[in-house]
């Protein structure tokens, strides 16, 4: 009985973490679980103030996921500062788990960044990073986003991210 009960839960985190099982709760219960800057910013696509944001400045190791979904987005391995005041990153952790679409919102195109499957409006993407790593600028929002230190990735179900550590 042991063994299986083990075996369970091995099966459990694994699909846990499998991307198509990341699904977007209803907005009744998105209304409960964010604050009110993080379903803005997720469900409205508004932006948070620069510099004045969670994120912007962190430098722990890990990873940082999507806070409607859970989808592992971006590591701390890939950020850097971009002098903007939100957190910038060269690229996504997986493309899988990020899309683009066009926005004209301000009047000029831009390359808005989403969850594939939280459909949470992350941030935007732009081509001024830097360029010995690929040029992109992820320009994301700190409500957006959760972060998993890498101490404590294995126990929250996102240990076969460790990799990108090694």
């Amino acid at each position: 009985m042991k063994h299986l009960i083990f075996f369970f839960f091995i099966v459990t985190n694994a699909q846990a973490l499998d991307v198509q099982n990341f699904k977007k709760p209803v907005d009744q219960d998105l209304r409960k679980q964010l604050s009110s800057e993080q379903y803005d910013v997720t469900q409205k696509g508004m932006t948070e103030r620069p510099f004045k944001n969670k994120y912007w400045n962190h430098k722990e190791e890990g990873i940082y996921v999507d806070v409607v979904s859970g989808e592992a987005l971006f590591s701390s391995l890939d950020k850097y500062d971009s002098g903007t005041g939100w957190p910038s990153f060269t690229k996504s952790i997986s493309e899988k788990n990020v899309t683009t679409k066009l926005d004209l919102d301000l009047g000029y195109p831009r390359t808005e960044v989403r969850s594939k499957n939280g459909d949470s409006h992350l941030g935007h993407v732009f081509n001024d990073g830097p360029k010995d790593k690929g040029g992109s600028r992820f320009c994301i929002n700190s409500a957006s986003l959760r972060f998993i230190p890498k101490a404590k990735m294995e126990a929250e179900g996102y240990g076969k991210f460790l990799y990108l550590f090694k």
